[in-house]
């Protein structure tokens, strides 16, 4: 619900999910993959951001199995790792690499 207390629309939603800052991180989106998908890996050296959507993108799709009527949720999770904020995540995970 909005401030207001209307429903958003799905377009409001992936807007919000974009744009506003959740948790310290510039989006939902990339709070989420990094806590999710990204936390637990030890990197030992930088990595870009082309290397973190792959990483990414791996996890999430190279464990899906393809179903009938499934085309929806794989587009659904492409959308969201769009949303994704790849070079946040670039510049946090090599802050502490020498």
């Amino acid at each position: 619900m909005l401030h207001d207390g209307s429903i958003p629309s799905t377009s409001t939603k992936i807007k919000i999910m974009r744009d506003e800052k959740y948790n310290g991180w510039s989006n939902y989106a990339t709070w989420r993959v990094y806590t999710d998908n990204l936390i637990d890996i030890e990197f030992t050296e930088k990595v870009t951001k082309d290397v973190l959507q792959e990483i990414v993108e791996d996890i999430v799709f190279s464990q899906y199995e393809m179903k009938n009527g499934s085309f929806l949720v794989k587009d659904y999770a492409r959308v969201f790792v769009e949303s994704v904020n790849f070079y946040e995540l670039e510049e946090n995970i090599n802050y502490d690499i020498d």
